[in-house]
């Protein structure tokens, strides 16, 4: 009975064919062609074939075929680079079967058609991050990526620039390329075909990235008029190519900043970055992370895009509502960094009326959207303005935000994929911690980033807008302890990770900012008295310095607030006196005296604890750390600490006669009689007001 034609299609019967010792060449090279059109596009069938062994089978025949058999080994380059592309499953089945040295082989092959293909294959493979990393220190490994790049195959030549972005990660290697010539022969390169101009682009940023030197060397005259060929690229009929080109001078820009000073090449990049917004594929996607690194932490390129209207721009794109889950990604980060620093650009955000897409993106599917919406809240919150109208303590904006705080989504690591070409090259820059993470991470090398980091970045994105929408200066804090964020932040705040204990207690310290003295009893009975000692006493002093503050504001007030510092035998207030005399950081002294200073505005066993805090850790010769203090350069600090003796010497205390001759005793009324000039108006002020009370105890 003769077999129907659809059974010889079946995957089994193809791979059978593939691994069978009898069956004729013609017969595999037809089955080899069956297997790579089916897949082709088709991630199912890719999935069911990989499952079957077919990869295998396939770098088989490839490592089997001879030299002189260009259709088998073409249709096996071909059948390879279609399971690597796309699928991480693909990729590590390629890998795993050893084809990466047989399809590196073909590029040696006579026949140009068979190097193309293998060329390709291994472009699909760079694709992915599992790819294996060259050595770009080593000499073999250089001489071979330039012989690449000097090809006349353009898929040779891609190849190379792909080596280049996924291998290129310290400076030493940036250096190593641009000696061997490969940084000119990448600018040669953009006279070429659009896949190599693009290439090259790519290669480009990837190799001057954060590299001054390197960048002195594309601007110098050795490289001809590199740096203009490549701002007349950002004029390109190709969407794409003007993105990479805007990309190549936002990371020149970003390396060294005294390049592109020209306002209207800054004013044209921000303005073509904002029309490519408006392409529905890849590269509208991309824009907005473009913008973003163009104008993080830059007032002036903030105000340039805030006349070019980008906020309302931005902002129509999320009316449109059914975003991808990147461009939403992309348009909350450039909002965020536009509003990071301009009440203006606040403003005008708030003015059009968009806050309920940022809100419905703190539930989307999306973790790397969740994130966005914080980073956006946390800038957009920073006016004052809208804080003290009670703008931000809603239930709509408080619950979902504390529901992201006990976030354990696998989506948090699993999702979170940007796009290596951009972080490699260091545009995804945004003024946000989300960015500041990867930014940090860039201190390493790209491999070293791990899920971890993304994690914790992803928890203090959250806890970044919770810090400053609970600062809020109304009598609605209340939500924020009914819906169980006091209980998420006091756990986080036990954390192994300083970043996130960090973040964590700065929203408790905010949180604490003029609440009443029921609010501060319920975050009290959260955070225990032991439990804010040990922070105080963190080994990290931004930890130390948020603690302090923390119970700066925790003291502030009545009688009953002070009383905070004396549970469980005064532990805070030891804890306190403690970092006082070990701190080398100013900040963290000067939170630490001004919980001092305001336990001292109690009553006489509170000024007495305090004399005790300050005279009592030093031997009978040791100066006390108050004068310390009062010399210090930060003007900050001596308003604190004169603050502090303000309290103590009050007129009207009973004990502050002799707790007058006490400090006086120790030299403290000296130095303070020596700052009745001081150049900081404040210090001043109270230094007078000090002398003035004290005048009747002389």
């Amino acid at each position: 009975m003769p077999t129907s034609a659809s059974s010889t299609h079946r995957p089994e019967d193809l791979l059978s064919r593939l691994n069978s010792a009898d069956a004729d060449a013609d017969a595999k090279l037809k089955a080899l062609r069956e297997v790579k059109n089916q897949i082709i596009g088709n991630r199912t069938k890719k999935l069911s074939y990989i499952k079957l062994g077919a990869v295998p089978a396939v770098v088989s025949l490839l490592a089997t075929t001879p030299d002189d058999r260009s259709s088998v080994l073409v249709q096996s380059a071909a059948a390879l680079g279609s399971f690597a592309c796309g699928i991480e499953a693909g990729i590590q089945a390629v890998l795993r079967a050893g084809a990466f040295p047989n399809l590196l082989r073909l590029l040696s092959n006579p026949d140009g058609k068979v190097v193309d293909a293998g060329a390709r294959s291994l472009r699909m493979i760079y694709q992915s991050k599992l790819a294996p990393k060259y050595d770009l220190l080593q000499e073999k490994n250089m001489e071979f990526l330039v012989s690449l790049l000097n090809s006349e195959n353009e898929n040779v030549t891609g190849l190379g620039a792909s080596i280049i972005l996924h291998s290129c990660e310290t400076s030493a290697e940036q250096k190593a390329l641009c000696d061997a010539g490969v940084l000119k022969k990448l600018i040669c390169l953009l006279q070429g075909s659009l896949s190599q101009r693009d290439a090259s682009l790519e290669s480009i940023a990837t190799v001057i990235k954060r590299s001054p030197e390197v960048v002195s060397k594309l601007v110098g005259p050795e490289n001809g008029r590199a740096l203009s060929a490549i701002t007349e690229l950002t004029k390109d009929r190709y969407p794409r190519t003007r993105l990479l080109a805007c990309m190549c001078l936002i990371v020149v820009r970003n390396t060294s900043p005294g390049c592109l000073q020209d306002p209207e090449i800054r004013t044209k990049l921000i303005m073509i970055l904002l029309e490519l917004l408006d392409d529905p594929g890849q590269v509208g996607d991309e824009a907005s992370f473009a913008l973003s690194s163009l104008i993080a932490e830059k007032e002036d390129l903030q105000k340039l895009a805030f006349e070019a209207n980008a906020i309302d721009k931005l902002c129509n794109h999320l009316r449109k509502g059914s975003l991808q889950a990147k461009r939403c990604q992309g348009i909350l980060l450039a909002v965020a960094d536009l509003c990071s620093k301009l009440e203006s650009c606040r403003s005008r955000f708030l003015a059009l009326q968009v806050m309920n897409f940022v809100i419905g993106a703190l539930t989307h599917d999306s973790a790397e959207v969740r994130a966005a919406a914080c980073i956006c809240l946390k800038s957009v919150s920073r006016s004052v303005k809208n804080l003290s109208a009670g703008n931000f303590m809603n239930e709509t904006i408080v619950i979902p935000l504390v529901q992201l705080l006990s976030d354990t989504s696998t989506s948090v690591q699993a999702h979170f994929e940007t796009d290596r070409r951009w972080l490699k090259a260091g545009v995804w820059m945004s003024g946000s911690y989300w960015a500041e993470e990867l930014r940090a991470s860039h201190a390493v090398p790209e491999s070293k980033i791990s899920c971890n980091s993304i994690q914790k970045a992803f928890y203090v994105a959250a806890l970044g807008a919770i810090s400053n929408i609970v600062v809020d200066f109304t009598t609605r804090k209340s939500i924020f302890l009914q819906c169980g964020g006091v209980k998420q932040l006091v756990q986080l705040s036990k954390s192994m990770d300083p970043t996130i204990r960090l973040n964590s207690v700065w929203g408790l310290r905010n949180l604490m900012f003029l609440a009443d003295n029921r609010f501060k009893e319920g975050i009290f009975s959260e955070l225990t008295a032991s439990l804010l000692s040990s922070l105080i006493c963190d080994p990290e002093p931004s930890v130390q310095e948020q603690a302090l503050g923390l119970v700066r504001n925790l003291v502030d007030g009545c009688i009953n607030c002070v009383e905070y510092a004396f549970v469980e035998e005064s532990i805070i207030l030891q804890a306190v006196g403690k970092q006082l005399q070990s701190t080398l950081k100013a900040e963290v002294g000067i939170q630490g005296m001004y919980v001092l200073s305001n336990v001292a505005t109690g009553n006489e066993f509170h000024k007495e604890a305090v004399m005790h805090q300050l005279f009592s850790h030093g031997g009978n010769d040791t100066q006390p750390v108050i004068i310390n203090f009062l010399q210090s350069d930060d003007s900050r600090l001596r308003t604190a600490a004169v603050w502090t003796v303000l309290n103590l010497t009050f007129s009207g205390s009973i004990g502050a006669p002799d707790r007058f001759v006490k400090l006086r005793s120790a030299g403290i009324f000296s130095q303070i009689k020596n700052m009745v000039n001081d150049p900081c108006l404040d210090v001043k002020l109270r230094v007078r007001t000090v002398l003035g009370q004290t005048l009747e105890f002389w």
